[in-house]
């Protein structure tokens, strides 16, 4: 999946990779992906909770090596 910005959160611990990945969001336009990356085991329940919260669109997440990457589309 191709991203517009990639927002490495490896390492950080909640609320960190929501916090980060709502700067990056402020700096796409409308129908821009945001590829988040993320260690957090927790980020898998924050990120759905997040993105439902702010309505945007989280079009997939995976895990690969312990490494989450979340794919946020902003509306």
């Amino acid at each position: 999946m191709q991203a517009n910005l990639v927002v490495d959160t490896k390492g950080l611990a909640c609320p960190m990779p929501i916090v980060r990945a709502k700067k990056a969001l402020d700096k796409l336009e409308a129908g821009q992906v945001m590829e988040v990356l993320s260690t957090d085991k927790g980020s898998v329940n924050d990120f759905q909770a997040w993105v439902k919260q702010t309505k945007q669109e989280l079009i997939k997440h995976e895990e690969e090596n312990g490494i989450y990457k979340f794919y946020v589309k902003k509306v």
